[in-house]
């Protein structure tokens, strides 16, 4: 069983930044694929980033790409959002996810992960 606690969301202006932090329970998380997920209201869960499990792979949603760094550090067992450049659109509730037998180095689909965290809320407002 894998745990995941999402923390760092907030409420921010647009233009700010937030950093997302998703820690991971497990001794083998060195070797999960990883990933940010988010919910708008009323909308579908939709992918934002993700990372491979030594981190040397990572791969963005367009609407994110240059703005928003995923990254990992397996010695804290933890993968991490930086947002950058936030935009009202960005609103959503941020999940992080976890597949800890990744059939590819990037994971893209939410039905490719196992575990799910929480989530954190974010809010840019204009």
């Amino acid at each position: 069983q894998v745990q995941l606690v999402e923390s760092g969301g907030g409420l921010v202006q647009a233009g700010g930044s937030l950093r997302l932090s998703c820690a991971a329970s497990g001794r083998t998380f060195s070797s999960y694929a990883m990933g940010w997920f988010r919910q708008a209201p009323g909308k579908e869960r939709e992918f934002v980033a993700a990372i491979s499990w030594s981190g040397g792979s990572t791969y963005y949603a367009d609407s994110v790409k240059g703005r928003f760094t995923i990254s990992r550090d397996n010695a804290k067992n933890t993968v991490y959002l930086q947002m950058n450049s936030l935009k009202p659109e960005d609103t959503a509730v941020y999940y992080c996810a976890a597949d800890p037998y990744p059939p590819t180095a990037i994971v893209v689909v939410a039905k490719g992960y196992d575990y799910w965290g929480q989530g954190t809320q974010v809010t840019v407002s204009s």
